[in-house]
């Protein structure tokens, strides 16, 4: 069945462009253009199988089931390079990406400067929804899609091509690295390396959020596995280098200070939180503080469909547009805290605090979160990859199976 999920979201993206992929392909093996509807079918097949399959691995891995690690990285390295080489599924996202590294890579300034304003086929490529939004990605964010655009020039398939191919890269190292460093290698692979449902949503779509889990579980394991002062500068300039990726792996940066405030550690805490404020700070510097600008547009934003979409249309009606948003800002963090709190209690008491506490927030935040997305929940698969719990992760793996069959449109609207 993983198999199965496998190769149908590779042909979805063998069969581009259609409705769950970029307008333009960008493939070396091109088949007939799907019809919308059968692409979505075999998308949301591709999903539930991929998602099935996962889970029956897990399953039989509890029942005394031992493949060799290794093998499972081989066979998942063999998923990645397969959807890596064919043209992204399930967002327009890469889109953006590449439309930033050009402006980027010409001398402009992403977070001033819209995929609207810069034209031509990059432009073309953005879906509607973001093609007058400046980026929302930290500076380097923009760095990695600057250097992909330089590749790419004025062809942005080749850009886009560029970008998967790095973000296949990311993908297979953080699987190396969940290997060697998780409690349970054979578990770690099933749910990262050799995971269908992620190598589908987060490789097949080319996200950033690849970066930010590799990034993320590196600070982590040095956090677990080093003390002293250099380790803990280390740590914290890596939580300032995920930040100026996405901004919300902050929660990262949160889980790893809590365990040392509740011990007492005070001095740990102020160097790991010193470097990482200093090293964000000296990246976003590159920019200027209006590249924090475009972040505060996007954090009133609020995915359809989904609870808070209700929330905010009838809280709209009786309050106002204002009121309802300055009431989802208050609620959903307090709701997200909460959560994390709950899903804190259900790890394994063995299981050291520095890994579970990032986990519980990063899980919280994709389930209360007003803009969640399938791959969101890069973060954390990678972190519960480096503990054993059964329960939360099969919840994990059904919210990001739901997730990706409401978000999966190409970026072409929902």
């Amino acid at each position: 069945m993983a198999g199965a999920g496998v190769l149908l979201f590779g042909l979805v993206g063998a069969s581009a462009p259609n409705r769950n992929t970029l307008r333009t392909p960008i493939t070396w093996f091109h088949l007939s253009s799907m019809s919308g509807a059968v692409s979505e079918a075999a998308t949301s097949v591709a999903i539930v199988l991929s998602s099935v399959g996962t889970l029956l691995l897990l399953h039989a891995h509890t029942q005394g089931w031992r493949p060799d690690p290794r093998t499972l990285f081989r066979a998942g390295a063999c998923a990645v390079l397969l959807v890596a080489d064919l043209t992204p599924i399930g967002s327009s996202d890469t889109a953006s990406y590449a439309a930033y590294g050009r402006i980027a890579a010409l001398g402009g300034d992403p977070y001033v400067t819209t995929p609207a304003q810069l034209g031509g086929l990059y432009a073309h490529l953005v879906s509607d929804a973001w093609r007058n939004t400046p980026s929302v990605y930290g500076p380097v964010a923009t760095w990695w899609q600057a250097t992909a655009a330089f590749v790419g020039g004025d062809q942005p398939w080749l850009t886009v091509w560029a970008l998967m191919l790095a973000n296949a890269a990311a993908f297979l190292g953080t699987g190396y690295l969940l290997i060697r460093a998780a409690d349970d290698p054979v578990r770690a692979a099933l749910l990262w390396s050799a995971n269908p449902l992620l190598i589908g949503v987060l490789v097949g779509g080319g996200h950033l959020d690849t970066l930010v889990a590799a990034l993320a579980v590196s600070a982590v394991h040095l956090a677990r596995k080093a003390s002293g002062c250099h380790a803990d500068l280390a740590v914290g300039a890596l939580v300032g280098l995920v930040c100026a990726v996405k901004i919300s792996a902050a929660l990262v940066g949160v889980g790893l200070m809590w365990p040392l405030l509740r011990g007492g550690a005070w001095q740990r805490a102020v160097r790991v939180a010193g470097a990482a404020v200093l090293t964000l700070t000296v990246l976003y510097a590159t920019y200027g503080l209006h590249a924090l600008d475009p972040l505060a547009a996007a954090s009133h934003m609020v995915s359809r469909p989904s609870l808070w979409a209700v929330f905010d249309d009838s809280a709209t009606a009786l309050i106002g547009p204002g009121g309802a948003a300055a009431s989802v800002s208050v609620l959903w963090p307090a709701l997200m805290l909460g959560l994390a709190v709950l899903l804190h209690r259900h790890v394994p008491a063995e299981a050291p605090s520095v890994v579970t506490v990032p986990f519980a927030l990063a899980f919280a935040w994709i389930l209360t979160a007003p803009w969640s997305m399938p791959w969101y929940a890069a973060l954390a698969c990678a972190l519960t990859a480096l503990f054993c719990e059964l329960r939360l992760t099969q919840a994990l793996i059904v919210a990001t199976t739901v997730l990706a069959l409401f978000h999966n449109s190409g970026g072409h609207g929902w």
